[in-house]
């Protein structure tokens, strides 16, 4: 058994000892996640996705550089990290799963264009964008206004982060205020425990208690610890949230807002690079999935609905440059 399978299968074995999950399937592999006792069919997780395809919109195909056209394909890249629910392995350990992967194909298909994935680290997306090895790339890219003076983006969901709480918490977080005294886990280095050490501050300058922050090693612990009550809330990144409440069936978002904080609405973009001649067709793309009701699917089958967009914007406000 691979490493990457190993994590899976690991995972799934903890969530499931813990009450939180069913995992069945015809082999030593679980096919489905779903809530423990929840009739019906769960999350699939197997490489028989049955995937949600569009059909070829022509005039929207005929936006794409007819050099592209007549290749007939569309490079994409990904990020291999495994991030459920946006990209990551199905139980047969190759099978690429998850919604960027399902909105990607989508796009592919509005455009007449076969789809082809590659898997790269984070940081060789942006250098596979450079030397035109992809065309796109549709990885949780969030619009930043340092990354616009080198790419073009077509935005098609929101970039949230949220706060998870047990089941049936009846608490509601909306500002620091809601927090104050609260025990809450983040994980170190992030864009969210930056915010939350921001929320934190700002409660202690009113003269409220602090956030008692919690730090883990792992998915799971952080998990284990909300069940046992030793932490009231984990934050973290809306779709891992959003996935794990639809797959465990234990836990409920209690507030969201945005991956950039107070100031501004992040949002996540196919990104191409800068003048490529790509992002009109890549944004009336989405704009077609979007209307015809097939994007909806996907978002509702990945548990993001949440994070939806109306439209898609091309190169709109995004996250301010970082002071030196």
């Amino acid at each position: 058994m691979s490493v990457r399978r190993h994590a899976l299968v690991a995972t799934l074995a903890t969530l499931a000892a813990a009450g939180l999950l069913t995992a069945c399937g015809t082999s030593d592999a679980a096919e489905e996640v779903k809530p423990k006792g929840q009739k019906g069919t769960g999350i699939n997780i197997g490489p028989d996705q049955n995937r949600i395809r569009g059909e070829k919109d022509a005039a929207i195909a005929a936006k794409v550089p007819e050099a592209i056209r007549k290749r007939g394909t569309l490079r994409l890249g990904g990020s291999a990290d495994a991030s459920p629910p946006l990209g990551f392995y199905a139980t047969d350990d190759k099978t690429r799963i998850g919604s960027e992967i399902d909105i990607a194909t989508l796009i592919a298909d509005t455009l007449g264009l076969k789809p082809e994935f590659d898997e790269v680290s984070w940081e060789n997306l942006f250098v596979g964008l450079d030397s035109s090895k992809f065309d796109a790339v549709l990885s949780n890219v969030t619009v930043t206004e340092e990354r616009k003076e080198k790419y073009d983006f077509a935005t098609y969901r929101l970039d949230n982060i949220a706060f998870e709480a047990k089941k049936g918490s009846g608490w509601k977080v909306k500002a620091p205020a809601d927090v104050a005294g609260k025990s809450i886990a983040v994980s170190s280095g992030t864009n969210q425990e930056k915010i939350l050490v921001d929320w934190s501050e700002q409660n202690v300058k009113a003269g409220r208690k602090p956030v008692e922050i919690k730090y883990f090693q792992k998915d799971t612990d952080y998990y284990l610890a909300l069940q046992s009550g030793r932490i009231d809330a984990y934050l973290g990144p809306s779709p891992s949230a959003n996935y794990h409440v639809a797959s465990a069936g234990q836990s409920e978002i209690v507030g969201t807002l945005s991956g950039g904080g107070d100031g501004i609405q992040g949002k996540i973009a196919a990104t191409t690079k800068k003048d490529s001649g790509l992002v009109e067709a890549y944004a009336a793309a989405i704009d077609h999935i979007v209307q015809d009701g097939s994007y909806a699917e996907v978002l509702k089958r990945w548990g993001l609905s949440n994070e939806a967009v109306e439209k898609s914007e091309i190169n709109p406000p995004g996250l301010p440059k970082t002071e030196n």
